[in-house]
């Protein structure tokens, strides 16, 4: 069974760093589309980046692009999200999702991710 497990939250201040990591087991990466969303206190959870890995393609939020980056390690099943000039605006429960589905027009749609993990909290104190 595939199973999910992000790590790196944390507290950092207004225009720190953090880097996300997201591990999969039971399985391999390949052949997915690795999402991350992220939910705060009464919000919606949205979607903030991806990697198909099949198309080798990064797309990011509008409200993230050119702050946060995804990349991954292969041999360690590892996707990241390394966020850089954190906004309090960014204060949320992080997710990672696999997908086996998401298109180029889909991948930003929480029902296309059948594996998630279980969230880590990343807090930007301003």
């Amino acid at each position: 069974e595939v199973q999910l497990v992000e790590s790196g939250g944390g507290l950092v201040q207004t225009g720190g760093s953090l880097r996300l990591s997201c591990a999969l087991s039971g399985g391999t990466f390949d052949g997915y589309t690795v999402g991350w969303f992220r939910q705060a206190p009464g919000k919606e959870r949205e979607w903030v980046a991806c990697f198909s890995l099949p198309d080798r393609v990064f797309y990011y939020g509008d409200h993230v692009k050119g702050r946060f980056a995804v990349s991954s390690d292969h041999a360690k099943n590892t996707v990241y999200l390394q966020m850089n000039s954190l906004k309090p605006e960014d204060t949320a429960v992080y997710y990672c999702a696999a997908s086996r589905w998401a298109t180029d027009t889909t991948y930003d749609q929480k029902h296309q991710y059948a594996f998630w993990g279980q969230g880590t909290q990343v807090t930007v104190s301003s």
